[in-house]
């Protein structure tokens, strides 16, 4: 007798994950999630880092609106999140709102079998699913540049690679970037004891205004507040990402691409300042392998120089790309349609392919800025429930769609 036939697999148990889950289970959907949860959160942050984002918007979601993060701990105006906490906060999620539905193994890859889903898990056992939704988070794409691509990874990596910066006091390490996660690693790098300097292309730094408890009137309807930061457009995006979807393409990515630009956040200033060598101004032209690591750089007049390192951090970001999603069979990378590098989505997330779904930064060439962050699980949940619960509930459809 074979495994029986499940709804929904969700494969990764991140912020994303755990939303979806929660709401598909009390949906009826005989749902499953795949994955350790918050294992990205834990394994590939720095320790002692703290969010970005608000804590009033870092929330998970379940249909009830129970188990936000103010539920696990009330955190004060301003005041960062841990990025210990909020591993800790995930997991508290999932035991209330998903519990036993989450199996821990880790999923080696997803293909299709006989008109089903088959989800081949690192154990060797294959589950059937009737859907399959990815949330994949940003790991499969974390975006290396071109010019580092003859160093070898024990003396470049990037910034997703190290959960523990310790190992690195007394090293000189340089920092390639120039938003929040090249500033916070460069400072945690720093007061490590490594000695540590930022490499960017930008002429200046730039850094995030302290927020203001109590604003004005026509502050506030200036620059209403929202999840991805002050201004109508930041409301926009954050509020209405399924209209963002509706945007030309070439619109919906300058829409990503600028939104929440490269900044550091105003409490990482003062650690910031002083610590941390500052290069600016130059561009990265290649790096070798050589008496350590040598970098050549060009500044903006033209002029070439050499810096000697011994390890390069790539802070530089995560690029969406379909053929990056390596647990997809060959055949279903094939098969997801495309909008430029990233997959193209219906308004319930789901692929060319029947029945697959993919929700967090995946999604974002599709709805926007929103699902770069936690505060797009909401929407994300919910859509991709009302489209999971239509279709398993409809008659059979073919496994190919087109939007």
């Amino acid at each position: 007798m074979g495994t029986p036939v499940i709804d929904v697999a969700i494969v990764g148990a991140g912020p994303y994950g755990l939303s979806v889950a929660a709401h598909a289970l009390p949906a009826g959907l005989d749902a499953r999630v795949f994955g350790r949860p918050m294992h990205a959160w834990e394994r590939h942050m720095p320790r002692g880092m703290l969010l970005k984002s608000e804590a009033d918007a870092s929330h998970l979601a379940d249909p009830a609106r129970r188990f936000g993060l103010d539920a696990f701990h009330r955190h004060a105006f301003g005041e960062p999140v841990p990025v210990e906490r909020f591993a800790a906060y995930g997991r508290w999620f999932q035991a209330r709102a998903v519990g036993t539905a989450l199996e821990e193994q880790e999923v080696s890859s997803v293909g299709l079998d006989g008109g089903r889903f088959a989800v081949t898990l690192a154990s060797g056992e294959v589950v059937p699913a009737r859907t399959a939704v990815l949330a994949l988070g940003f790991l499969p794409f974390a975006y290396r540049p071109r010019s580092l691509a003859a160093l070898p990874p024990e003396v470049c990596t990037h910034s997703s690679d190290h959960a523990d910066l310790s190992a690195f006091a007394g090293r000189d390490v340089t920092v390639v970037g120039a938003g929040q996660s090249a500033l916070e690693t460069a400072t945690l790098l720093a007061e490590a004891g490594a000695s540590v300097r930022v490499l960017a292309r930008t002429d200046a730094l730039a850094w995030n205004d302290v927020p203001a408890r109590r604003r004005s009137t026509l502050a506030r309807l200036r620059a209403p507040r929202s999840a991805l930061g002050s201004g109508w457009p930041s409301v926009a995006w954050s509020r209405l990402p399924g209209a963002v979807r509706h945007l030309p393409a070439a619109a919906r990515g300058h829409i990503v691409r600028t939104t929440l630009g490269p900044a550091g956040s105003w409490w990482l200033r003062e650690r910031f300042d002083g610590a941390v060598t500052v290069t600016l101004g130059t561009r990265l032209m290649a790096g070798e392998h050589r008496d350590g690591v040598r970098l050549q750089l060009r500044d903006a007049t033209g002029a070439r120089t050499t810096m000697v390192t011994e390890h390069v951090i790539a802070a530089t970001g995560y690029r969406v790309d379909v053929g990056r999603i390596g647990v997809l069979s060959e055949d279903l990378r094939r098969a997801v349609a495309s909008s430029g590098p990233g997959p193209r989505l219906s308004r319930t997330f789901e692929t060319s392919v029947a029945g697959l779904h993919l929700v967090g930064l995946a999604a974002a060439p599709t709805f926007g800025p929103a699902m770069r962050f936690v505060c797009g699980c909401d929407f994300a949940a919910r859509r991709v429930t009302s489209g999971l619960v239509s279709r398993l509930r409809a008659p059979s459809r073919t496994t190919t769609r087109h939007n």
